[in-house]
């Protein structure tokens, strides 16, 4: 459910804007994304975990925040995001 440091990191290094951003919201939405990710497999294992649901929804409403503050911002950098993420089937 929580990413791994080595997961992080790897996540952080292929979406951050210099060497030393860890915090931008393309960092954020990418880290979301991927704890979003990991609670599918969860979930197909405990059906009936609906206090887990309740924090994925909140995960979701926080990285839809941060998609919208970042395609008002950034629309370039927004869609690219998008694309790469493979969200906006």
């Amino acid at each position: 459910m929580s990413l791994s440091t080595e997961q992080k990191s790897g996540v952080v290094a292929q979406y951050r804007r210099d060497p030393r951003d860890t915090g931008s919201p393309e960092v954020q939405i990418a880290l979301l994304s991927q704890r979003i990710n990991g609670l599918g497999e969860h979930f197909s294992a405990h059906k009936r975990d609906h206090s887990s649901r309740r924090g994925l929804v909140k995960l979701v409403n926080q990285r839809r925040k941060l998609l919208d503050y970042l395609k008002a911002t950034r629309p370039a950098k927004y869609q690219e995001l998008v694309e790469s993420l493979g969200l906006r089937r």
